[in-house]
């Protein structure tokens, strides 16, 4: 590696001011400092000397995500081959099978959320935002299988360019990326948002050539009688053990919530994330999870859920760990950061239950409090002072 170092920065005046590449200095910049820890520091003023920066924590979340991610490229190739009703498989062959089916919308994501980016970059003349090595990962994760690369380029797009570079790059972004882009899949083109997931055959199967089967939400927001059993692609009841493992159909990076919980003890660990937003999401969802179970009714089969499958299926839990903790878009003050999540997975938990158009509310209540994050950081702001103008005046008096 060091030798590497010295040959790169034996280039590196080239592309600075006055070289003969200096019109590519932020993508020089950008490769730099992705491999490199930047040796410059503050001569004057207030600062701190650290070794993380900002791409290391971005790297840290991609780490924390990494179990789910394989998990759920595994996961494909497990739902796929029992649909078709071929079950003596090997791992490998499940896992690589998963691996080329979401390898091209993870390459389509990155390609074209960092195209943008470097484009972006290059026209302002600042450094290459490390912000999209989350959400590059996290788009595919977060949408269906099935999903074709150019509706996603299209989310993608929109998402970087009218939520992200217009308010001024990463840290401005007052709504998460990755849920923008989601969201826009969804209202575009419903029909491929609708909770039912295809498994599309890549080759070496005579048995079927694609499946299409309901995800357990999608199966009890369609039921038409009560008592409605979620089932697996086999058509046989899933257990609690299957809902928390993850073995079952679903957007494929969310099923898992061992995994999710994984990454959930890396980012708490590093001190990445925010167990505030963390623990009060899964408080207020667990509590409407009780509330919505304790009334439920055949109008709404999704409040016949059990609190503990109510938080294990679907994206409830990945939202929670790895959206609602975005450190951009979520609350600031400590305080807030209570109010923020309790508030997500009391809401999640509401839209999912009680709109059957839509069986996955976890999306459309981030991004719901994202937009009021300002709000809540002000008005906690506020009645700190206000306490701490009331204290002085009684002292004073």
């Amino acid at each position: 590696m060091k030798g590497l170092k010295q040959r790169i920065d034996r280039i590196k005046p080239d592309f600075e001011k006055g070289g003969r590449f200096e019109k590519l200095h932020s993508v020089f910049d950008g490769f730099y400092t992705f491999l490199f820890t930047p040796n410059e520091t503050s001569s004057s003023g207030v600062h701190i000397h650290d070794g993380s920066d900002s791409k290391r924590t971005m790297i840290t979340v991609v780490m924390a995500l990494l179990p789910c991610c394989l998990f759920g490229m595994w996961n494909i190739g497990l739902q796929h081959y029992r649909a078709i009703g071929e079950l003596d498989h090997s791992f490998f062959e499940l896992f690589f099978y998963g691996f080329f089916a979401v390898l091209p919308q993870i390459l389509t994501a990155y390609i074209v959320g960092l195209g943008i980016e470097f484009i972006v970059a290059q026209l302002r003349g600042h450094e290459i935002q490390e912000g999209f090595l989350v959400s590059g990962i996290l788009i595919p994760m977060i949408c269906p299988v099935d999903t074709p690369c150019w509706m996603l380029a299209i989310a993608v797009a929109f998402a970087v360019i009218f939520a992200k570079e217009v308010f001024g790059g990463t840290g401005y972004n007052f709504l998460n990326i990755a849920l923008v882009t989601r969201a826009f899949l969804f209202f575009s083109y419903p029909s491929k948002m609708s909770g039912d997931n295809v498994f599309v055959s890549l080759g070496g199967s005579q048995a079927a050539d694609s499946y299409t089967g309901a995800t357990p939400l999608g199966q009890l927001a369609s039921a038409t009688e009560p008592g409605t059993v979620i089932t697996n692609v086999l058509g046989d009841p899933l257990s609690f053990s299957d809902i928390f493992f993850g073995f079952y159909s679903g957007s494929w990076g969310e099923t898992s919530t061992f995994c999710i919980l994984i990454g959930a003890a890396i980012l708490l660990f590093t001190g990445i994330a925010s167990w505030r937003i963390m623990g009060s999401a899964l408080i207020g969802g667990l509590l409407m999870s009780v509330l919505a179970n304790h009334f439920a009714t055949d109008l709404y089969p999704v409040t016949f859920l059990s609190p503990l499958q109510q938080l294990c299926l679907g994206g409830f839990m990945f939202a929670i760990v790895f959206m609602a903790t975005d450190p951009v878009t979520a609350c600031r003050t400590n305080t807030g950061k209570y109010i923020y999540g309790f508030l997500i997975g009391a809401m999640a938990i509401v839209i999912r239950c009680y709109n059957t158009g839509y069986p996955e509310g976890a999306m459309l209540a981030v991004l719901l409090m994202n937009c009021f994050a300002p709000l809540i950081d002000y008005c906690v702001v506020n009645a700190n002072v206000r306490r701490r103008l009331s204290r002085s005046e009684i002292k004073n008096s």
